[in-house]
């Protein structure tokens, strides 16, 4: 390969690179923290120290609880733009995930969403998102907590 190629490679490479990290440093990361059948950030770091072995205990804890709890808690409010979700299993025994999207039908057709899965006890993961302006909610469906709110606006 002549200098010339060599040099526009590098320079290629070098561009994609530096596009690349500037894009990271534009996104925030919004740490979340799993234990038995809530978030802990979106209850003011609450712990109710609720037990768990199942994903039917958690119904059964929020169908008593969570609705009071969820009215009680500030939502989450947010700019629009580029998010990572960090969310970790904080002592739950059974594999856990994150469901974030639009709050209603039709804003979750209309606003971006992310979920996924394979949170074991003691594992973080995370979650990327670009949030545009509108109102979410996040939870997790095998973990079952309520319905936790998010507003994303200008």
């Amino acid at each position: 390969m002549s200098k010339t190629r060599l040099s526009a490679a590098f320079l290629a490479v070098s561009v994609l690179l530096f596009a690349g990290q500037a894009a990271a440093d534009d996104t925030t990361v919004i740490e979340l923290t799993q234990v038995p059948c809530q978030f802990l950030e979106a209850e003011g770091g609450t712990d109710h120290a609720y037990t768990s072995s199942s994903k039917a205990d958690c119904e059964a804890i929020n169908a008593e609880s969570g609705v009071a709890r969820v009215a009680a808690a500030a939502p989450m409010r947010l700019k629009p733009g580029h998010y990572v979700f960090r969310v970790t299993n904080r002592g739950v025994p059974y594999e856990l995930g994150f469901w974030l999207r639009g709050d209603g039908l039709l804003n979750r057709a209309r606003l971006p969403g992310v979920s996924g899965g394979g949170l074991s006890t003691g594992t973080t993961k995370d979650y990327p998102v670009d949030l545009k302006p509108g109102e979410y909610v996040y939870s997790c469906p095998l973990n079952t907590t309520p319905d936790y709110r998010l507003i994303v606006e200008e």
